[in-house]
This record gives C-alpha cells, sequence and structure tokens, in this order.
C-alpha cells in the first residue's frame, strides 16, 4: 500500500487472508475505509460491506484473464507507462475476444 497519498484512495477490498489489525491500521492511515471479510479465526468480528465485497471477484477474474498474455504477466517491460500501455492492450483485447 505505499505509493498512495493519503485521501488518493476510497476503499481496500481485500481477501479474509490480509484480514490483520496492522493492514486495517494501514488503511485507516490512507484515510480509506477496509472491505476485508473477517478472518474466521478472529475472535472480534469486524463489519465489512458483502455488495462490495462480491465485486472483488470482478476484478480477481480480470486480472486473470490479463496475465493469460506473457508480456503482462513476466512484465517485460521496465517503464511503467509502457507496461500500464500493454495492460490497457491486454484488458481491450480480452474483452473483445
Amino acid at each position: 500500500m505505499e505509493g498512495f497519498d493519503q485521501g488518493t484512495v476510497g476503499h481496500v477490498v481485500a481477501d479474509a487472508a490480509y484480514d490483520s489489525d496492522t493492514i486495517r491500521q494501514r488503511v485507516k492511515q490512507m484515510r480509506a475505509k477496509a472491505c476485508i471479510r473477517p478472518n474466521p479465526t478472529r475472535t472480534r468480528k469486524k463489519r465489512y460491506s458483502p455488495a462490495r465485497y462480491k465485486n472483488r471477484n470482478v476484478i480477481e477474474r480480470f486480472f486473470g484473464r490479463i496475465k493469460r498474455y506473457r508480456r503482462v504477466a513476466t512484465r517485460y517491460e521496465k517503464k511503467a507507462v509502457n507496461f500500464t500501455g500493454f495492460v490497457w492492450l491486454a484488458a481491450f483485447v480480452s474483452q473483445c475476444c
């Protein structure tokens, strides 16, 4: 979560594996809301938005689709702007085909 300025991220959506007090504290420092499903072993269950958490699956499937393109999965490009361009291209091609 480094590299994000305070107030630039509205929500952090994560799986139950990332349910720790340390991560929740870092999200709070970023002035964002944490939507992390509580880990079943947690004694005090934290609240989260089930509707927002359900959309996490859409994001995971998107990354799974674009990782089929080797250039994106292995990140051949050294510059972030070039890599971003190939992510956009892979996303476009995966939606069209």
